[in-house]
């Protein structure tokens, strides 16, 4: 009896392809990739609300109201971002990450924290999160222009709108907060990692 195994009983799944890629995920793995995507998504923008809600309302008991207001601006624009990605959830049944009340009471600690720190720390946190996000963003966007166009139309407006909150930051003084690359390397670093738990559960 020859042991020699022919192509022919090697499992579809495993047989390598010509270039050594495996094969495209199926229907199950494109469903939870774009679980995940919604789930980090929505947990990001309600971050980022609650950050600039935080910022604004210490902001607004200053001299400092006017950049209250802008703040207050921003949380809006973050706020239509929110709700787009809660209708979402509920088109696709998509369950928000059971890390949300600590990302909410983490944002609102990150918000306070740096407005008590003044102007200058404020806009520096706003760089740092908004760079982390269109980041974010971008690689979605590369990733579902294909399979999901509409989608990927929608996360590059909010992506622009990203865009626009960091250089407002980067021009209002963000590089001149103390202690810039400690702030800006901690908060980044804590965006990540918030990114990758959210999308995992």
């Amino acid at each position: 009896m020859s042991d020699d195994i022919l192509v022919e009983d090697i499992p579809e799944a495993v047989t390598p392809t010509p270039s050594g890629v495996p094969p495209r995920p199926g229907k199950g793995a494109v469903r939870h990739r774009l679980e995940e995507i919604l789930r980090v998504d929505h947990a990001g923008e309600l971050a980022a609300v609650h950050i600039y809600r935080a910022q604004s309302m210490v902001f607004s008991a200053t001299p400092e109201r006017a950049l209250s207001h802008d703040l207050k601006r921003m949380e809006f624009e973050e706020q239509v971002h929110l709700d787009r990605f809660n209708a979402l959830m509920r088109e696709h049944d998509v369950r928000p990450t059971v890390m949300t009340p600590v990302w909410r009471l983490a944002a609102m600690g990150l918000g306070v924290g740096t407005a008590l720190l003044g102007p200058k720390a404020a806009h520096a946190c706003t760089e740092a999160v908004e760079s982390v996000i269109e980041k974010h963003y971008a690689e979605q966007i590369q990733d579902l222009k294909d399979r999901e166009p509409d989608l990927a139309a929608e996360l590059t407006k909010f992506r622009e709108d990203e865009i626009g909150h960091k250089d407002h930051a980067v021009s209002a003084g963000a590089h001149q907060a103390p202690a810039y690359p400690l702030l800006s390397a901690v908060v980044q670093a804590g965006c990540r990692l918030a990114i990758k738990i959210s999308e995992k559960i």
